[in-house]
């Protein structure tokens, strides 16, 4: 949202669940699913003489990441101490890194109706997650499961540079797509592997101070994260239009109300007491490990856009839509491969009947029923004449349902396309005997009338004449003036 006379200012603060077998300081499981505290270890919850050891596969994820986004990555940084009070944080503290993270910098490029736009990133850092508090299950009282105490995460924090809540969904959305693309992140918002905090003030347009600034939690979809940042820059500039002041605070999103509400007063970093954890040596980056790392690093999403619009002579747009995932990607070229060439029929069937068959099943690209191959397979006869678009989608539908191959369903059907070019003219002085009406309106000018007559010849051949042909046939003849 936007007021006359105001600007937005978010910054966000995103937690990203690493893709590890075990936590980031002990060997507990963080599979999805388990049973309330069956996957809590002495570790995690601290029991007397249990030491951390650091996750190295944690530690590589963090470095995938600053390598995706021209970070700086800090040769050495230290595990601190986060000290606060909660019944899901079993030590009374959180092990995370502050003065020293491992990530520093970097940038993220969105694309925004106006153009793309630069998102600076402040840091990167490693941490511990707490445990879950659950409410809905028990009568007056909240029960405590810690089998996400010690997962472990990367909060990635970006500058206030996002002046909309449009921005900041640009924004995450991009995030997600990249922790994913590079394999750090399963991206599951619903199990919690991707969270955002957003941090939202308001200032006078022209104003270079930063507002009060009020911090939004926990917010697990895009949707929330837009209606939650759209709702709290209203209530804020209510408040101040109204003559009121922005406390700083922490707030909650009620996505029944659609309203934000507050949950603690806001705390500064001095307020959790930092201090280098002592069971934790500083962390130690080699040179080796970050050369190995950034050579094993796959194609960024950026760039391959742009090799999409340089190799294939896709549109920007068309570009934007096929690197939305690597998986989606992946699918091109793989349609491309078997299709051997045929760049722009794979993007627009990929982008058309495929992606609202997907959309309409609420799956992703990799559970498509239809793989590369059999897509390929119903495109070289749409590109050979074999069959029209129209009996295409036909054949498409028939494939997604029942799990057929491309030229079974054509040849059960009987949907080969007619393209015998003495056929086709014999349809076409059938049709022009039989509706001399409609020749004439053409002939004095109402070209609806030729669409009349193609849709006569394609009834009369069954859906099956090439409309292209018939097209051709039918101006040929009409311009003899018979």
């Amino acid at each position: 949202m936007s007021r006359s006379g105001w600007e937005v200012v978010v910054g966000l603060e995103t937690h990203t669940q690493l893709r590890t077998r075990s936590k980031v300081f002990s060997g507990a499981s963080t599979a999805f699913g388990a049973a309330p505290n069956t996957q809590a270890c002495a570790v995690d919850i601290a029991l007397p003489g249990t030491l951390p050891v650091l996750n190295r596969a944690a530690v590589e994820h963090a470095i995938r990441f600053g390598l995706a986004v021209d970070a700086a990555i800090n040769r050495r940084s230290v595990f601190a101490r986060k000290n606060y009070f909660y019944p899901d944080l079993p030590k009374g503290y959180q092990i995370s890194q502050y003065e020293l993270p491992i990530v520093q910098g970097g940038e993220l490029r969105i694309a925004l109706e106006a153009g793309e736009k630069r998102v600076r990133l402040t840091r990167a850092h490693l941490e511990e997650d707490a445990g879950k508090s659950l409410h809905e299950d028990f009568h007056g009282m909240t029960g405590i499961d810690l089998n996400r105490a010690g997962t472990p995460l990367l909060e990635i924090v970006s500058e206030p540079d996002l002046r909309s809540a449009a921005e900041a969904l640009a924004y995450a959305r991009a995030l997600h797509a990249l922790v994913v693309w590079i394999g750090i992140c399963d991206g599951n918002m619903q199990e919690g592997s991707f969270r955002c905090d957003a941090n939202v003030s308001v200032r006078r347009t022209g104003d270079a101070r930063l507002g009060t600034r009020c911090e939004i939690k926990n917010l697990n979809s895009f949707r929330f994260l837009e209606r939650s940042i759209e709702f709290e820059a209203r209530r804020q500039i209510e408040l101040l239009e109204e003559g009121g002041a922005v406390a700083q605070e922490t707030r909650l999103y009620d996505p029944e109300r659609d309203e934000t509400r507050p949950m603690r007063t806001k705390e500064e970093a001095h307020d959790y007491r930092y201090f280098p954890d002592p069971d934790l040596m500083p962390l130690v980056v080699g040179e080796e490990l970050i050369e190995r790392l950034r050579a094993d690093m796959p194609e960024l999403p950026e760039a391959r856009r742009k090799r999409f619009e340089r190799e294939y002579a896709l549109s920007q747009y068309e570009s934007s839509l096929l690197t939305q995932s690597r998986a989606w990607a992946d699918f091109f070229e793989a349609l491309i491969k078997q299709l051997g060439g045929l760049q722009k029929l794979a993007a627009s069937w990929m982008l058309g009947e495929l992606s609202a068959a997907l959309n309409r099943g609420g799956i992703d690209i990799e559970a498509s029923p239809i793989d590369a191959e059999r897509l390929a397979g119903l495109l070289k006869r749409v590109h050979d004449n074999t069959i029209s678009g129209r009996a295409a989608k036909d054949v498409f539908e028939a494939m997604w349902n029942d799990r057929l191959e491309a030229d079974a369903v054509i040849d059960a059907r009987g949907l080969q396309q007619i393209s015998d070019a003495g056929a086709i003219e014999k349809l076409v002085d059938e049709v022009l005997a039989a509706n001399r009406r409609q020749v004439e309106d053409y002939r004095s000018g109402k070209e609806r009338a030729f669409n009349a007559l193609v849709g006569q010849v394609m009834k009369a051949s069954r859906g099956k004449a090439s409309p292209a042909q018939v097209n051709a046939v039918l101006r040929r003849r009409l311009a003899r003036n018979e």
